[in-house]
């Protein structure tokens, strides 16, 4: 078994190092195309109408509204460029109606003045219109903006309803929409000289944008809004009270972090109990798996404390946020740090981990890290429960047979991100990634998934730059591999069609935040385990339709890094939980050391590099490691990665399972015991809290103003 961390070899390994400088830059040639070619109409498109050339006129507004198309399908992000500088859509397609106009006045020599007055007074009706039609979908937006979301629970009696996308969510589009006809019918003028035409192109304008204005205050009546701030929240309360949560999971991140969540959603639903999901951010409710756990978003703190008068006894942690503290503050309640995954990193023992009333690890290698880090957090306050989630990583079934014999190896590259402290050692992929997957694409018998962590790149622009010329040295190797490619699975269309149904919840892509609340309020019974098993099928269906020995560049949410462990024969990844994870398989993995540290000293950092090969930035070992891997007589790390494995996974029995829900229930043992002593004291005791003690179910009193006790005579 590997010898236990002196603190000199700890600290050795979470040493921070200054951030070497890296150059900067974007790609931006996408977005000065359609600046470009906008500037370019708008400006042909203003020299036609003054000179006047029709022609030219014509093409110009073509060319203007087929980019106006193109930067709101291709180039989003675009929009809001324009809009702070003050060349929104709305002055964009009145700068071209305008031009459209002025063409018309300068075509011929009569007098057109008085002609086209009223097209002039239509089209600045219309303007006006759509300025209206812009207020009141902000005012029903407002409307629809509850102060609670949620999922797996019935919210029928809140009057939800779909969303018009065009009206409420897309001012862009529904400028465009509505503002087409009068912008063709000029064009059509200015081209047959023929009035008629811009009028009837002006007079639909203003109907569309009638009709939309009237399909918004149609929502504002009282009877077609959804429910009121106070409603909702006395709906919410009224919630609780009837479902008694005991356990729940808090979760607080962006969009990119959503798989920390993720990763706990089965355990938490096999847990004896009620659970429930506990989000601060409205954009992570779709952003969380599939699921029966009812699942609340909460972004108001003053909506978050309702929860000091509910069952709930104990909220588990799987990452650390600034939102965190506002939760901790509920007395009531008793709060465990799981994180979403272990390493030698400085992040695994962070200190902000003593804020939480335990922490629960996986085994005693991360218990004896928090004591050698010496951050707050008491040996009394760890509780080793193993890794639940890795009950879906298959154990080794035999070495690889390599080119002889037939098959493959696959060697699964998995680097993790650049962090934030800047230590070159965080991540393999500046330093090392290129030279590494080379030399394992220059070996004919390897089959290669490459699957980067999702925020590389996020903060070091070298470690994006670097991801992408693996990705391009990936698809030059498949290009030269001439096998052949299987016909596509019908099989896999219709899983994927059927899974897609199953996550999907039957709403649509562009549905607001109440429609897809509305589509979530009651799943299907047994959806999770039916999810669970179409993944299983999809995955393997997956794997089976790719190309015999196509290396693939994995990055979407399916398959996931689980699915990837099992039909992997080789991991090499960075210092990070990845390792940990692929513990559980018995299979050989391997770390590059790119933060200038001998072997040695590297090993003696890290401890869960003890049972690793260890490869340099100039991917030196490659060949060596691969030749261990189809042979196991020559691999001399089994014994050490099964040493390892219980030092960071824990004993096999009990399961994981079973000791992550004996856990939760010492807990909440613990926050009733609380809450009966909290009961037996006077109030005079309980200085800054209620006068009557928690009720524990439900809604509660209101709070009383603050009273501070008188003080106590001396003994």
């Amino acid at each position: 078994m590997p010898a236990p961390l002196s603190r000199r070899r700890f600290t050795a390994g979470i040493r921070r190092r200054r951030p070497s400088p890296a150059p900067a830059g974007r790609p931006l040639l996408a977005k000065a195309l359609v600046t470009a070619v906008l500037a370019a109409a708008l400006t042909a498109q203003a020299v036609a109408a003054l000179r006047p050339h029709v022609p030219l006129l014509l093409a110009a507004t073509a060319v203007s509204l087929a980019a106006e198309g193109a930067l709101y399908r291709w180039q989003p992000g675009m929009a809001s460029l324009f809009a702070k500088a003050h060349a929104d859509i709305t002055v964009r397609h009145a700068l071209r109606d305008l031009l459209l106009v002025v063409g018309l006045l300068r075509l011929g020599e009569q007098d057109r003045e008085t002609q086209y007055a009223p097209l002039v007074a239509g089209l600045l009706a219309f303007y006006a219109l759509h300025c209206a039609v812009q207020a009141v979908s902000v005012l029903v937006r407002r409307t629809r903006t509850l102060p609670v979301l949620t999922r797996n629970v019935d919210a029928s009696a809140l009057r939800l309803s779909p969303a018009p996308a065009v009206l409420l969510r897309r001012p862009g589009h529904r400028l465009l929409v509505f503002g087409l006809p009068a912008t063709a019918g000029l064009a059509a003028t200015a081209a047959t000289d023929e009035p008629r035409w811009a009028a009837a192109g002006v007079g639909l304008s203003l109907v569309l944008a009638l009709a939309g204005l009237g399909a918004l205050l149609l929502r504002l009546l009282p009877g077609r809004r959804p429910a009121g701030e106070q409603e909702v929240l006395d709906w919410f309360d009224a919630w609780l009270a009837d479902y008694r949560p005991t356990v729940g999971l808090y979760f607080s991140g962006g969009p990119s972090s959503a798989y920390q969540a993720n990763m706990w959603l089965e355990p938490l639903a096999r847990l004896e109990g009620r659970p429930v999901v506990v989000l601060r951010e409205r954009s992570m409710v779709p952003r969380i798996a599939a699921t029966d756990v009812p699942v609340v978003c909460l972004p108001k703190v003053s909506t978050l404390m309702r929860l000091e008068r509910s069952t709930l006894q104990v909220l588990i942690h799987p990452s650390n946020s600034g939102k965190t503290s506002q939760v901790l503050r509920i007395p009531t309640i008793k709060h465990a740090f799981v994180n979403h995954g272990e390493s030698d990193k400085l992040s695994s023992c962070n200190p902000y981990a003593k804020a939480y009333d335990e922490v629960w690890v996986a085994g005693p290698a991360a218990r004896e890290r928090y004591a050698l880090a010496e951050v707050g957090v008491e040996d009394k306050d760890v509780v080793e429960i193993g890794r639940p989630q890795l009950d879906a990583v298959r154990p080794c079934a035999g070495p690889p047979a390599g080119a002889a014999g037939g098959r493959r190896t696959t060697v699964l590259y998995a680097p993790t991100w650049e962090g934030w402290d800047g230590d070159p050692g965080n991540t393999s992929v500046i330093a090392a990634g290129e030279n590494l997957v080379r030399a394992l694409l220059a070996d004919p018998g390897v089959r290669l998934l490459y699957k980067p962590h999702p925020l590389t790149g996020s903060v070091d622009p070298r470690a994006g730059a670097a991801d992408r010329r693996i990705r391009e040295l990936i698809r030059a190797a498949n290009r030269e591999r001439s096998g052949p490619r299987p016909a596509p699975s019908a099989d896999l269309a219709r899983l994927t069609a059927e899974l897609d149904r199953l996550t999907a919840a039957g709403f649509r892509p562009d549905a607001d935040q109440v429609e897809r609340m509305l589509a979530q309020s009651a799943p299907e019974p047994g959806r999770a385990e039916a999810v669970k098993r179409a993944t299983a099928a999809w995955e393997e269906a997956y794997w089976a339709s790719l190309p015999e020995g196509e290396h693939q560049i994995v990055t979407d949410a399916r398959p996931a890094l689980y699915s990837c462990f099992n039909v992997a024969d080789l991991l090499v990844s960075d210092v990070s939980s990845v390792i940990g994870d692929f513990l559980a398989s018995g299979k050989p993995y391997a770390v590059t050391n790119t933060g200038g540290l001998s072997e040695e000293a590297f090993r003696a950092a890290f401890p869960t590099v003890a049972a690793a090969t260890v490869l340099t930035p100039d991917a030196a070992g490659v060949p060596a490691l691969l030749e261990s891997v189809r042979h196991p007589e020559k691999d001399e790390l089994a014994e050490a990665r099964a040493e390892l494995k219980l030092r960071l996974l824990g004993p096999a029995e009990p399961s994981s399972q079973e000791r992550f829900g004996a856990a939760v229930r010492a807990l909440c043992g613990a926050a009733l015991d609380h809450r009966a002593r909290t009961a037996r004291r006077p109030a005079a005791e309980l200085p800054g809290q209620r006068r009557e003690a928690p009720a524990g179910v439900g809604r509660g009193p209101r709070p009383t103003p603050f009273t501070p006790p008188r003080p106590s005579r001396p003994a």
